[in-house]
């Protein structure tokens, strides 16, 4: 068989190898989903406990979006800075994830659930705001898991 049949083949076979790739057990997706769903614990105590400026500066890889309305807020350092520029340190962020899924490869996750963020007025009434969230989660080279898009 010559070189230029021959390379294109095994080329063709290493694709088809890789995509044929196994994926991990059900246990170990269980596994993913419970860690997910620990990290999604740890930042929303987070949260209570330092600050919403430090959870989410904590909880953010270094490629996060933060996606507020009608702009994005790209990259850990942004979203630390959008969060000082807001002084939200006297408000409060409650959540709890109510599903969580995670891919087959298991390094991409994600969580939704509902939210209440209570925030104090010049006057110094108390608003509160209810809704929806969906945080996307990749798991890191450390084996954690980093929030890229909430």
């Amino acid at each position: 068989m010559s070189k230029k049949v021959f390379l294109p083949i095994l080329i063709i076979i290493c694709i088809i190898l890789n995509a044929c790739k196994t994926a991990d057990t059900p246990q170990s997706l269980e596994k993913y989903k419970q860690e997910i769903l620990n990290t999604e614990k740890e930042f929303a105590d987070c949260a209570q406990n330092e600050g919403i400026t430090a959870a989410f500066y904590k909880f953010a890889a270094d490629d996060a979006v933060l996606n507020h309305g009608e702009t994005l807020i790209r990259g850990k350092e942004a979203i630390k800075q959008y969060y000082i520029k807001r002084n939200v340190e006297n408000n409060k962020l409650l959540w709890t994830a109510e599903f969580v899924d995670v891919s087959v490869s298991g390094d991409l996750g994600y969580t939704y659930g509902s939210y209440i963020y209570t925030s104090i007025d010049s006057t110094g009434k108390t608003n509160e705001f209810k809704g929806l969230f969906h945080t996307v989660w990749k798991k890191q080279s450390n084996g954690s898991w980093k929030f890229v898009w909430d």
